[in-house]
Formats: C-alpha cells, sequence, structure tokens
C-alpha cells in the first residue's frame, strides 16, 4: 500500500496515545510528528508545513474543560492558516465541539478512537489541506473577499467611511466599541481594502496573554533565551512584515509592559529575546479596546504616549442598541453566513426565519452585541428542526418585560410561542421555561396572564 504524502503533528501529553497514534498513521502517511506538550506547536510548525495537526484538548491534570485546546487551535490558525486542525478529546461534548469548529477545526475525535474512523477523518483533512494549499495567491486573494454588511445606521456607515478612507494610507488606527460590535471585522477590513492586503493579517488578543508571554510572542525570541527555547522564533510583529497586525484589548496591558511595546511602535524595530540586534519592522498597526482608553490616561493605568502611537485615526463602532433598524437586515445576512458554512458555500441552503420572529429580534437587548446574535443565531440553525428558525430556537424571549398594550403583536407572538414549548414538552413547566429562557416563575405569570391553564 502506497503511503499518502502528508505531515502530521499528533500533540498529547500521554505517551501511550502518541505512541498508539503514530503506529497507526505511519503505515498510511509519509511523515509523523509527535508533541508531548503544546510548546512545542510553535517551532514544528516553523520548521515544516504540517499539513494536519491531530491536536488534544487537555493538558493539565484537573482542567478537563477542553479550554487549552481551544487556545491552541487558535494559536496554529493564526501561524499557519491553511494548516487542518482535528480535535482530540476524552472529554467530549457537543458545546466544545461546535466551539472548535466554529473557530476553524475541521473535526473531532473521541478517545479511544476507531482506528477506521480516524484514519477516515486524517485523510479527508489531508484532501482539504491539499486543496488550499493548491490555491494560487490569485485565487488566495479572491476566496479571502469577505462580505460585510454595512447597513443604515448614519453612526455604522460613518465609521465605514472612515475605514475606507484611512485604508488607503499607513496610519495607525484604534477602534473603539462595545464587546461584540464587530472591531476585528473592522479591522480585517480596513486591511483587506489596503494595499497591504496579500500581505499577513496577524490578530492578536493581548486580553489573553500572560506577562510572562507577552514578550516572547509580541517580539520573538532566540534559541536558549529560556528553557523551552528550543529554536530561534519569531514573534507576531516579525509574522504580519509588510502586513497589518491588530492588537486586540490593548486596554488590558499593564504599565510596565506598554513601555515595551511604546519603544517597538516608535523605532518601528523589534529585538527578540535573548538577542541584541534590532530587526526592523514594516507594519500596519490596528489597535481595539472596549474599555473608556481616555478615562484609563486620565487615571494613569494606561500611558498617553502609547495613546497618541496607537490613534493617529480613531474609530467609534455603535452599539446595536444604536443601530436598532439594522437588526432585522443583519439577522438575515448572518443567517445567510452561517447557513452557507453549514452546507459548505451553497448558496441555495433555504434557511430562514419565522415570519412572526422579527418584532423579536427588535426588542431584544442584544447586550452582547453582533457576537450575542451571531452564536444565537448559529446554535438556533443546529437545534432547528427542518430549515425554519423560530423565537424558540433563537432563545430571545428571555427579555424583562412584554408590553401589556394588546394591540402590540409581540404579546400574541409571545402567547403563541409558549403554548408551542408546553405542548412540545407536554405541558412540564421546569422543560419549558428552560428553553424559553425564563424562570418558573415568570413563565406560570405568563401562563396566567394569556389563560393558559389547560393548554
Amino acid at each position: 500500500m502506497r503511503k499518502k504524502q502528508a505531515q502530521i503533528l499528533i500533540v498529547d501529553d500521554q505517551e501511550e496515545i502518541l505512541f498508539s497514534a503514530k503506529m497507526i498513521l505511519k503505515k498510511h502517511f509519509e511523515n509523523i510528528f509527535t508533541a508531548s506538550s503544546p510548546k512545542n506547536i510553535i517551532s514544528i510548525l516553523n520548521e515544516n508545513e504540517i499539513n494536519v495537526v491531530l491536536l488534544d484538548m487537555n493538558y493539565r491534570i484537573g482542567f478537563e474543560d477542553g479550554r487549552e485546546g481551544i487556545h491552541w487551535l487558535k494559536e496554529i490558525k493564526t501561524l499557519s492558516p491553511n494548516t487542518i486542525v482535528i480535535l482530540m478529546t476524552a472529554f467530549g461534548k457537543i458545546e466544545t465541539a461546535v466551539e472548535g469548529i466554529k473557530i476553524g477545526a475541521f473535526d473531532y475525535v473521541l478517545k479511544p478512537w476507531h482506528n477506521e474512523k480516524l484514519l477516515e477523518i486524517i485523510d479527508k483533512a489531508v484532501d482539504e489541506s491539499r486543496k488550499k494549499n493548491k490555491k494560487t495567491v490569485s485565487e488566495k486573494t479572491e476566496n479571502t473577499e469577505k462580505r460585510y454588511f454595512t447597513g443604515t445606521s448614519p453612526k455604522i456607515k460613518q465609521a465605514y467611511s472612515i475605514a475606507e478612507k484611512v485604508a488607503r494610507t499607513d496610519a495607525n488606527v484604534l477602534i473603539l466599541g462595545e464587546n461584540g460590535t464587530g472591531k476585528f471585522v473592522f479591522a480585517e477590513f480596513i486591511h483587506q481594502n489596503s494595499e497591504r492586503k496579500n500581505k499577513p493579517f496577524v490578530h492578536v488578543d493581548l486580553g489573553s496573554l500572560s506577562d510572562s508571554l507577552f514578550e516572547s510572542e509580541l517580539f520573538g525570541y532566540a534559541k536558549g533565551a529560556f528553557t523551552d527555547a528550543k529554536t530561534d522564533t519569531p514573534g507576531r510583529f516579525e509574522m504580519a512584515s509588510e502586513g497589518t497586525i491588530f492588537l486586540d484589548e490593548i486596554g488590558n496591558i499593564p504599565l510596565h509592559l506598554q513601555v515595551k511595546l511604546l519603544h517597538v511602535l516608535q523605532t518601528k524595530t523589534v529585538t527578540r529575546l535573548g538577542e541584541s540586534k534590532a530587526r526592523p519592522l514594516n507594519v500596519r498597526i490596528i489597535s481595539a479596546t472596549n474599555s473608556d482608553i481616555k478615562t484609563e490616561v486620565k487615571n494613569k493605568t494606561f500611558r498617553e504616549d502609547l495613546l497618541y502611537r496607537i490613534n493617529t485615526m480613531e474609530i467609534n463602532l455603535p452599539s446595536l442598541r444604536e443601530r436598532k433598524d439594522d437588526i432585522v437586515p443583519m439577522a438575515h445576512f448572518i443567517l445567510d453566513q452561517i447557513a452557507a458554512k453549514y452546507s459548505h458555500g451553497s448558496e441555495t441552503s433555504g434557511w430562514h426565519f419565522e415570519e412572526n420572529v422579527s418584532p423579536y429580534l427588535e426588542k431584544y437587548p442584544w447586550k452582547g452585541n453582533i457576537r450575542e446574535m451571531e452564536n444565537k443565531i448559529e446554535r438556533a440553525l443546529i437545534l432547528a428542526d427542518g430549515n425554519t428558525i423560530s423565537v424558540v430556537n433563537l432563545d430571545i424571549l428571555d427579555f424583562e418585560e412584554v408590553q401589556e398594550n394588546d394591540e402590540n403583536p409581540l404579546s400574541e407572538m409571545e402567547k403563541t410561542a409558549i403554548e408551542k414549548t408546553l405542548f412540545k414538552h407536554n405541558g412540564n413547566i421546569s422543560k419549558a421555561a428552560e428553553e424559553l429562557g425564563l424562570s418558573r416563575a415568570a413563565l406560570y405569570r405568563r401562563i396566567e396572564k394569556y389563560d393558559l391553564k389547560n393548554s
């Protein structure tokens, strides 16, 4: 049997798992790498063109929620976008698996695995990797041109207008807005509309970087700089060379590290840990925060000179509360995007909302903004029967008060939704309340209100 040309990396902290997986895979694929610690992933990716990573989701004893696997999945997608990742866990939960697939994992396997199933999934992943790597630069450019929802709100139209103008320059940009308002999307929009669009776009979540990892992650390190520094490794700034680096949640950086970042921005150079040589930088800086950065400057928790460096141009993104006319059209846009993803790009997915959904979408507070809407629609799509999404599927019946005016169509729609849910659960109040996102007491009040005692 001829082996497939592929380079596969297995990452797991159990030596017996590494040995077993390697024995199975080496009969079918050319090169198998193993790593007992996820800290070795970066150096292996830098030194080899890995097609597929089989990634365990749990490493530390007592931490079995899969968060480490999610973290390293994000790292791999940032460092090597064409590498296919398959998640592997003995503690499989649908929520974590779905989250991983949303972020970009190809699939997941549960330990202990069936050999035939494991080989089937990896074989498909290798084929997917080949498809990605065969694309020409022009095909990649065409494929990365995303559709962006603008809307009609004056505030969001103004934000896009500023973004289009600033994209033509190399000016540093600071994006401000609440959690979930689309700061990453705006940073990506600016990059895609700039002359740097064919160069790297590197996203760094500064809020998730510990003090000890800050310098090594951003600036890189030389071999021997610290215990686990096995090879010379570039940092995120160097990875973004000639492209754009997006410093997300910049307001979370402690003061002593703000000084180090300021030095890089002032000198346009970066020095790896363990080296004395400063390397020149050619990179566009986009930063973002959900904090009141100017108040932080007044309180002396954020350096004023650093703020001047990062906000040559400032863009403020409105919350969904400030663009209510965009809520329903945006929901339809997001549904189309998610449906296309789950149907592998099909434009004829047929997914739609029930006719009575719009008033509920408009009434719901959307405290998590666009991100909350995306999550609710994706969850609804997964849970829905058929290809029609209802108010119940969306789980948006948990707003605190419903208008008492009988002429308000919300009352009638809520009554219908409650009737359907009670019928579905054979009158079980606890189950119906859980699905509707209400407390038992709140559901009882609505049953009284709508005279549904005999439903």
